[in-house]
């Protein structure tokens, strides 16, 4: 008789996507779970593989960016975890063992092209989080160079809010407010690089940083995936309306079609939801990285 499986640690802390164990030793598990989030809400329907895509494409990331800047992680090697999280076949392919820090208290967005809520703070504006832009853009238009456009850090079910760079400086002070607007750009302008021959154009990313206990700044949760960036497919790309992209917009579309956009607690998902869903998280893994996803 196989004997049951001890269970996990309650987590330190759940978010919408992710769950994180204390690992001892300042280290911490951080496990993606299939979970998805839209409007500010967590749905009660599972996407299957999203934890595991998610990790794979960060760890891919974390690959190409060495040169840029560290990562916090340490291992995904689920055999090299410390007790009790060793060898534990839930925890395969979606979970990293990294490093604890101390995270930098501001969302990093860069963007190369106008889109979304950017698009809405330009046209009232002319300008997003305090950077002017030349006149006549619309939705989709490239920029003339990647700009940094950072936000708060809001709380679950929390908005993020647009601030600017003179905000970012009184938060975290000039030397780091410095530090992470010039790698937030440099990450998102090698993504384009990279992408851009595979025929993906990469309109914006978010990141996250933290600091070592030495005060080193490192590369903290995910990278340059769909929920943490927008990927259009190049061929595709016509600025003036919404772009197709590599991300959850098959959802969003059926909640606000279905009027249920920010219903909390959200819908149980229709099978053609899920399965479209999941379809753009594959496509995405496997466009950028060029591996088949198994």
């Amino acid at each position: 008789m196989m004997s049951e499986i001890t269970p996990l640690p309650t987590p330190l802390h759940s978010g919408k996507v992710r769950d994180l164990y204390d690992a001892g030793d300042g280290r911490l598990l951080m496990v993606a779970s299939d979970r998805l989030s839209a409007f500010d809400v967590v749905l009660p329907t599972p996407i299957p593989d999203k934890g595991k895509i998610l990790t794979q494409l960060s760890l891919w990331w974390f690959d190409r960016l060495s040169d840029v800047i560290d990562s916090h992680l340490i291992t995904a090697d689920v055999s090299q975890f410390p007790a009790p999280f060793t060898d534990r076949p839930e925890l395969a392919g979606r979970s990293m063992l990294i490093n604890k820090l101390n995270m930098v208290m501001v969302e990093c967005v860069a963007r190369a092209y106008l889109s979304g809520s950017a698009t809405r703070q330009y046209t009232a504006t002319g300008s997003v989080c305090g950077v002017a832009l030349p006149a006549g853009l619309v939705e989709g238009s490239r920029l003339p160079e990647t700009i940094f456009t950072p936000t708060t850090k809001a709380p679950v079910g929390a908005h993020d809010e647009p601030i600017t760079y003179d905000q970012v400086v009184t938060e975290i002070g000039a030397e780091q407010a410095a530090a992470v607007r010039q790698l937030t750009v440099q990450i998102l302008d090698r993504a384009r690089s990279v992408c851009e021959p595979r025929g993906v154009i990469v309109a914006d990313s978010k990141v996250e940083f933290g600091t070592t206990p030495d005060g080193q700044i490192v590369l903290a949760d995910e990278v340059l995936t769909p929920d943490s960036a927008r990927f259009w497919p190049a061929s595709s790309w016509q600025p003036g309306s919404a772009q197709a992209s590599f991300d959850k917009q098959p959802l969003r579309d059926w909640l606000s079609d279905t009027g249920q956009a920010y219903a909390d607690p959200g819908p149980e998902l229709p099978a053609e939801i899920v399965e479209a869903t999941r379809a753009r998280y594959v496509a995405a893994y496997e466009q950028i990285t060029g591996l088949n996803w198994a």
